[in-house]
């Protein structure tokens, strides 16, 4: 393992030891509504502080792009990307699928990643260019030509209810192709059940860049393609998802190109 990602998962080790902490007495926390279906407690924060200290000790001269925190300033060539808790309203319905989320970018070129799930303690890990990794054995995506008996991901768009109508358009197109579509409530464990093979695809409306970012690099290394709704690069910018290995990242595209508004589309 890179030293860098070992960094990483330190950090994400003592984010997970502090939601693990309190994931038996939700009804003490205080619990925030940031926006519309939007919550945030003193565990994210807690948690996000966990992280950003192990970062600094090592990297203190690194900017860093957090949930909660926003934006400490430094060296802009390198950014560290945290989600210190995906998967908030799952965690505070003891619903048991959350993770944390630390990627490392360069230039804006995702180089390390991790999301890591403390309560099943498994660790998805990837550096650039030397694979993808769940509790250090190998990962690759799935082989599906298309989408027949494929199980996807996906996320509903609570955030952004504006988009609902066009989002159960896409579901209606693609819920007769695929034997199965999932919907867990963390985006970034999503992803990483794309790379490990759990999830043939993926597609979702409306993410934020700290949902993603180790995704992508997971994705990646592990045979995958992750683009936006166009196919391109371009879903920091938009926020909007497709995800599997070749085939399944065409059909998926394909499938629910015809049923985007025109501002999806873009």
């Amino acid at each position: 393992m890179h030293p860098t990602v070992n960094i990483a998962v330190r950090a994400a080790r003592a984010a997970g030891d502090v939601i693990l902490r309190y994931h038996n007495q939700i009804d003490l926390l205080t619990i925030e509504n940031k926006a519309a279906n939007d919550f945030v407690s003193e565990v994210d924060k807690a948690a996000e502080y966990a992280i950003i200290n192990e970062i600094k000790k090592s990297f203190p001269e690194h900017s860093i792009l957090g949930e909660e925190g926003g934006q400490i300033l430094g060296d802009e060539k390198y950014q560290w990307i945290v989600d210190p808790l995906d998967g908030t309203t799952n965690y505070l319905h003891g619903f048991p699928q959350y993770a944390i989320s630390i990627a490392l970018y360069e230039n804006k070129v995702p180089f390390h990643a991790v999301v890591y799930d403390p309560f099943k303690e498994e660790l998805f890990t990837a550096s650039k260019g030397e694979g993808a990794f769940l509790n250090d054995e190998r990962m690759r995506v799935t082989n599906s030509k298309g989408l027949e008996n494929t199980l996807i991901g996906t996320g509903f768009p609570f955030k952004h209810p504006q988009h609902l109508d066009c989002y159960l358009a896409t579901f209606k197109a693609i819920h007769p192709k695929v034997s199965g579509i999932r919907r867990a409530g963390s985006a970034a464990l999503d992803l990483a059940y794309v790379a490990a093979g759990r999830l043939d695809g993926f597609w979702e409306i409306g993410l934020n860049s700290w949902d993603i970012a180790a995704g992508v690099l997971l994705i990646k290394e592990a045979g995958g393609f992750i683009g936006d709704f166009s196919g391109r690069d371009m879903y920091f910018e938009t926020g909007n998802v497709v995800a599997g290995n070749t085939d399944v990242f065409k059909e998926i595209l394909k499938t629910i190109h015809p049923h985007l508004t025109e501002e999806l589309q873009k």
